[in-house]
């Protein structure tokens, strides 16, 4: 029944009671003729029996929107949409929002088109007597669109002036026709409407406010509109947004108001101290080769790097940093007790782990196998060498780390893999695909699609049984293992090596305690919720761990032919 039909169908087969009800291409090719009434009761009919999905369909019908409005529409295109967002509420609340952007939406690429802007122009007072009949609740509108039409057909003062008062207008129907906006101005501050109201403030220019609203505006993590309406009453609120800024440490919002109203005078410290930032958070994620980068050579920027590292406890980057910059003296000026906080950090001896065993031939692998299989709950986890090219690909897992209470493995899997790849299939089958060891994780979907993706022809990072993701009986702990830890067993981990080169051999001493108590701090919050059940609560509700343990996983991939 025409091309929209098979565009809106495809791939289902044809259904003969439908297409009475399918939009015809002869609907959309003329529209000089087609009510707004009938073009909308076409678009929800396809909408209702059209097969493909939600998001699918929408994007078919917005095209179709866009090819018909060249066809004539009368007496114009935006006069046209106009005249259907009156019909839309009549259709039910269900199809309000998404027609009426569809709608909306369709028209942008119209603005630039020469042979409608007269059009554009005579409907923008019904656009502007649409915004007010929005406004009083004679027509039913979301806000968000109140906005849109207010953007898409450029309202400005005098329209909606136009629209209240009639065409002849002076300087008292421009004033009145503000304070009238001006009371749904007041109206959407009070239902705490936040962008609607800067919407209308910034765009009829009225004058209703204090920087008591700015507070509100950003209590209320409205930054978008609070710098709207900073920029729209001047510099001096401006100014303020930005100390408002500093004092909750947002830094990266303040240093992007210096850039943009270049104010670097009024707030000279401001990019430096934001830079900092940046390097700090880098350095608590571990990123720092990224962070090195970002310094960019600055000497304070590459003592500050210097001092998070020390802080951190890792001193390996600090000799690496003091030997590529020269920094030696100012390592020497630091005071190191106003450094070193490691104490907030667990280590080997808090959690009583009794040796890390590094294993990188097949003796060893075999010993530790032997070893694991006699425990009954294991953590495991893993490490990579990050890659910070975008779009490329991530590198092969250079270690996995299998630990129990007292002891910790750490397995070098690149050179296990190039020794011998049969016998290191059956070791690691004999470890996960056994229902007699719980093998913990966080996060674990993250590690065993990076396992299978580095060792996918391994049958043993293919099959897994009794498995435990700790992560999820704790959803509601922000800051990750370490954060958990820090709940649970009083102490976080020092997360700084995370994305160091894991690849590197020898590993350092710091790397491989980092390595080891990832995974063993796994086994002892484990013994905490089995053992403490107030530990194991979900947002409020106590969690029974065992119903939480998957029992199998497969990733069905080729195996390797030995």
């Amino acid at each position: 029944m025409g091309c929209f039909k098979a565009g809106m169908q495809e791939g289902s087969e044809s259904k003969p009671k439908n297409e009475v009800r399918s939009i015809c291409l002869h609907s959309f090719s003329d529209l000089s003729h087609v009510s707004a009434a009938t073009f909308m009761y076409l678009l929800k009919d396809c909408y209702i029996y059209g097969t493909l999905k939600a998001t699918t369909k929408f994007r078919v019908l917005q095209q179709q929107i866009k090819g018909a409005l060249h066809n004539a529409p009368q007496p114009g295109p935006f006069t046209y949409i106009v005249q259907c967002m009156y019909i839309i509420p009549l259709m039910g609340q269900s199809y309000a929002e998404g027609f009426s952007h569809l709608l909306i939406s369709s028209l942008r690429h119209l603005k630039s088109v020469e042979s409608v802007q007269k059009d554009f122009i005579d409907a923008k007072c019904l656009a502007a007597r649409l915004v007010l009949d929005i406004l009083a609740s004679v027509v039913s509108h979301e806000e968000r669109i109140l906005v849109k039409v207010l953007e898409t057909f450029d309202i400005e003062l005098k329209d909606m002036a136009h629209a209240l008062c009639g065409p002849e207008l002076g300087e008292e129907d421009l004033a009145k026709t503000r304070e009238h906006l001006k009371q749904y101005v007041q109206y959407f501050m009070k239902s705490e409407s936040y962008v609607t109201a800067v919407a209308l403030i910034t765009r009829f220019s009225i004058q209703c406010c204090d920087e008591s609203f700015l507070i509100k505006l950003i209590g209320s993590n409205q930054l978008t509109a609070a710098e709207e309406w900073a920029a729209f009453m001047g510099k001096e609120m401006i100014i303020l947004i930005i100390q408002k800024y500093l004092d909750i440490k947002m830094l990266k919002n303040a240093n992007k108001l210096v850039k943009q109203y270049d104010l670097a005078e009024e707030f000279p410290d401001v990019n430096y101290l934001y830079k900092e930032s940046s390097l700090k958070k880098l350095a608590e994620k571990g990123c720092w080769d990224v962070a090195e980068v970002r310094a960019k050579k600055e000497t304070k920027l590459m003592e500050y790097l210097v001092y998070l590292a020390m802080e951190a406890g890792y001193m390996e980057k600090v000799d690496e940093l003091c030997e590529r910059y020269s920094l030696e003296g100012y390592v020497n000026s630091l005071v190191p007790e106003e450094v070193f906080c490691q104490s907030d950090y667990l280590d080997l001896k808090k959690l009583i782990l009794e040796e890390i065993v590094w294993v990188d031939e097949i003796k060893g692998l075999l010993n530790a196998t032997s070893y694991i299989e006699a425990c009954k709950v294991i953590g495991v986890d893993c490490e990579w060498k990050p890659n910070y090219e975008k779009g490329s690909k991530q590198n092969k897992v250079s270690i996995i780390q299998i630990a129990s209470d007292k002891k910790a493995f750490i397995f070098d899997l690149i050179k296990l893999y190039e020794d011998d790849p049969k016998e290191l299939d059956c070791c690691f089958r004999r470890i996960m695909c056994s229902s007699n060891i719980l093998k913990l994780g966080y996060n674990l979907q993250c590690d065993l699609h990076q396992l299978s993706q580095s060792y996918g022809e391994l049958l043993c990072f293919q099959s897994y049984e009794m498995l435990l993701d700790i992560q999820k009986l704790f959803k509601e702990t922000t800051g990750g293992l370490s954060g958990l830890s820090k709940k649970i067993l009083g102490a976080g981990l020092n997360k700084t090596r995370r994305n160091s080169n894991w690849e590197q051999r020898p590993l350092t001493p710091n790397q491989k305690e980092y390595a080891a108590l990832d995974a063993a701090v796994l086994v002892h919050i484990f013994h905490h919720v089995r053992g403490q059940p107030q530990f194991g609560v979900n947002e409020g509700r106590q969690v029974e761990w065992k119903s939480h343990i998957v029992s199998r996983v497969n990733r069905a991939r080729s195996p390797l032919r030995f």
